[in-house]
């Protein structure tokens, strides 16, 4: 019992038998103690708590929020798209669709698909921002019949590869060469830089999140090598703005591939290789084994030109990764730590150049090495 609680005046709680039957007290005992407790309260000194220590219990709460924010930052994975979302061959399912649905006839992309805008061209076929039952998609027309071939190769191929890496295919008439895919309006990975730059998207502008869609890009060439249809190589893809507009940003900043017009097979148990085109190449993006080998006394042809397989989808990978990782804080420490890995992609000799796995295993454990040293860091600092 408290000593300041005891010292109590006569005249505001009555005389010493009345305080004692309150405490069940005898009065000879109370008096004692009472005495007592006042004797002792003039020795002994109030406990005052120090100013300082009052702050130290909100400052350890907000350095806890602050390390929990932070971890959230650098650690949380990227948003990906929930394995249920995988449909039987010929089915789709997209956005807040709970069910998966048939690919769309040709019927039913006449009646129930309504063009809005075209929102690009390319050699091929042409794309128009279209509505199916109030949802937004991409329509897909054939440029030109002397392209066909090429037009129904590329259905073929996402026919055949889709997966989380590939666009959704959601409908095709082969008839009308139409072609319905799912609506991303972020477009292609050639707006990236712009599309980063715009203050909604600034959190997001981290090299963590770069880095993530670099691995993507690795992790979609590794399935196209090893893909259902045999290995396969991204053909288009002659400079940095060609490759690019092969590929779609999604809303939650991961990377799918949309055009598959150009991927031929190699088939190595066959002797299979392939030839990207029918025309000389020049620059350095492309591979070396991709240019014309006979110097420029020897005029261009393609029936003496050799063929190659995908390892030059390997020679581009550092090119595409460059771009990917831009120039935020923190992407020129990411450049160093996959300097060895790169070097071997821009081998000269196309066996010496490292799989596709090899350079995504490399990718994902740079990117958890430097989550780790990060955090470390921010432990330290709280």
């Amino acid at each position: 019992m408290s000593p300041d609680w005891l010292r109590i005046k006569d005249t505001d709680c009555g005389n010493a038998d009345t305080r004692a039957f309150r405490m069940n007290l005898e009065p000879a005992e109370y008096s004692g103690m009472g005495r007592k407790a006042q004797d002792g309260s003039r020795g002994a000194p109030r406990r005052v708590l120090p100013p300082a220590l009052g702050l130290l219990l909100p400052m350890a709460l907000l350095n806890a929020l602050l390390y929990l924010c932070l971890a959230w930052v650098f650690i949380a994975p990227t948003p990906s798209a929930p394995a249920s979302t995988h449909c039987p061959r010929g089915h789709f399912r997209m956005g807040q669709m709970k069910n998966c649905s048939p690919w769309l006839s040709c019927e039913e992309l006449r009646t129930e698909v309504r063009p809005l805008k075209r929102v690009g061209e390319g050699a091929v076929k042409r794309v128009f921002l279209s509505e199916w039952k109030e949802r937004k998609v991409a329509l897909s027309r054939l440029t030109s019949l002397e392209m066909k071939d090429d037009f129904l190769h590329g259905l073929q191929m996402l026919k055949g590869l889709q997966s989380k890496h590939v666009v959704t295919l959601l409908g095709y008439c082969e008839d009308d060469n139409t072609v319905l895919t799912e609506y991303h309006p972020l477009g292609s990975l050639s707006n990236l830089e712009a599309t980063l730059n715009l203050s909604k998207y600034q959190n997001v502008n981290t090299w963590q999140r770069r880095l993530q869609m670099a691995v993507d890009y690795v992790s979609i060439i590794h399935y196209l090598h090893h893909s259902p249809l045999g290995t396969r190589v991204m053909c288009d893809s002659s400079d940095l703005p060609k490759t690019l507009s092969q590929y779609l940003l999604t809303s939650n900043f991961s990377l799918v591939v949309n055009d598959l017009d150009a991927l031929p097979l190699v088939n190595r148990s066959s002797r299979t290789l392939v030839k990207c085109g029918h025309r000389e190449l020049h620059g350095d993006f492309v591979a070396p084994e991709q240019l014309w080998p006979y110097g420029e006394d020897t005029p261009f042809d393609d029936d003496l030109m050799p063929s190659y397989d995908e390892k030059i989808d390997i020679w581009k990978i550092p090119d595409i990764s460059s771009f990917l990782l831009g120039h935020v804080e923190g992407s020129d420490m990411v450049r160093f730590h996959l300097f060895d890995i790169h070097k071997a992609c821009k081998s000269q000799t196309p066996a010496e150049r490292p799989t596709a796995q090899d350079i995504l295993d490399t990718y994902k454990k740079v990117l958890n090495l430097l989550r780790d040293t990060v955090m470390s860091q921010t432990r330290e600092m709280l």
